[in-house]
């Protein structure tokens, strides 16, 4: 599914360009504006955030969407936008470009009315109704630029990176930080691959790969694993693993186009060598993109979004949050879509008794 970054010469690219081109404007417009109002606004553009958008603007809520600007290091629409191959996502029996499935739904949320801005909101604030936010460069005004009366986070997370020498050159091109997503692709089938990190999901991971590659190898810089006994039994006992301990991976090499090996050090003698893989997978974590609402809405200990089980509803009525932002176990663009639904659906209830409340009143 993800290996080589593809020409963003679709929306993605003019918008961007578009909107730098305008921003000095438009921010010096919203400070002698009064803000708009909206009953719903979406922070985020992935399959989450359009998910959702599809679902308010059908229930004719107006929804607006801020699909940021490079917010999380990606352009609007997310991780999606770059990748290549998607072969899991239901619809698509050939399969669809991340960047093709992402434009579509951009389009279908335009389709029945989502105001969309390729902004990035940078600031909010839950203590009062309705709902203030700020766009990237207003910050410091009073004033917001953007009221609302419920907000759903869809900021989503994205794979924390080694830095290692070769990285930027492979990545897509044989690393990757997701076996689910891109194990299956052609190029890593019957072939040695290599999955960084100790916990359950290296473990987790390093066992889904088996079924593709001819052998798995598992770098782990510490003499033990720290995943649970139970799949760490599994993993030591696999026929086609071999955890290799108190290692390090120092470099991606390939031929400047696909990965061909790892350069791998020994923690305790410093002796480097070359391991031979066509796949890297990083099972090292996430970061998710919750810097605008820390210390607005309750975080565990990870950063992530806490929901009540079962629904997005967060400790701050009114506030939702949808996709990877909120989901540290499965990360899928199908289950992101899938929460993004449910968001929609607390909202539409929550302006719903909100709306009945002002009635009695």
């Amino acid at each position: 599914m993800v290996f080589s970054l593809i020409p963003r010469t679709s929306f993605l690219s003019k918008t961007i360009s578009s909107s730098f081109a305008s921003r000095r404007f438009i921010h010096s417009t919203f400070s002698i504006m009064a803000p708009q109002h909206r009953k719903v606004a979406v922070i985020g553009s992935g399959p989450a955030g359009h998910t959702a958008a599809v679902y308010l603007a059908r229930a004719n809520l107006e929804p607006i969407m801020f699909e940021g600007m490079m917010a999380n290091g990606f352009a609007p629409g997310g991780q999606l936008t770059t990748t290549t191959d998607v072969e899991n996502y239901p619809g698509f029996p050939e399969g669809v470009m991340g960047g093709e499935l992402m434009e579509k739904m951009r389009a279908q949320s335009e389709r029945f009315g989502t105001v969309i801005e390729t902004e990035t909101i940078t600031k909010l604030d839950t203590s009062s109704r309705p709902f203030k936010l700020w766009r990237e460069g207003t910050e410091d005004q009073e004033e917001p630029t953007d009221t609302a009366d419920s907000v759903i986070i869809a900021t989503g997370a994205s794979a924390k990176r080694m830095g290692l020498p070769g990285e930027d050159v492979y990545w897509q091109n044989g690393i990757s930080a997701c076996a689910v997503c891109d194990g299956a692709v052609p190029i890593f089938r019957n072939k040695p691959l290599v999955v960084i990190g100790g916990g359950d999901s290296a473990a987790e991971e390093a066992m889904y790969l088996t079924k593709y590659g001819s052998h798995v190898h598992v770098l782990v810089r510490r003499d033990v694993l720290r995943a649970s006994k139970v799949m760490a039994s599994r993993l030591l006992k696999h026929p086609k693993v071999t955890v290799h301990f108190n290692t390090s991976a120092t470099e991606t090499l390939g031929d400047g186009n696909l990965l061909s090996h790892v350069a791998i050090k020994n923690n305790v003698t410093g002796e480097i060598t070359k391991l031979e893989a066509n796949g890297l997978f990083y099972a090292i974590g996430h970061e998710p993109a919750t810097s605008l609402v820390k210390g607005v809405v309750d975080l565990d200990s990870e950063g992530y979004i806490k929901t009540i089980p079962g629904s997005t509803l967060t400790n701050v009525p009114g506030l939702f949050a949808a996709g990877d932002v909120q989901d540290k176990r499965y990360r899928q663009a199908i289950t992101s879509a899938g929460s993004g639904c449910m968001a929609a659906l607390d909202a539409e209830r929550y302006i719903s008794d909100l709306e009945a409340e002002q009635e009695e009143k």
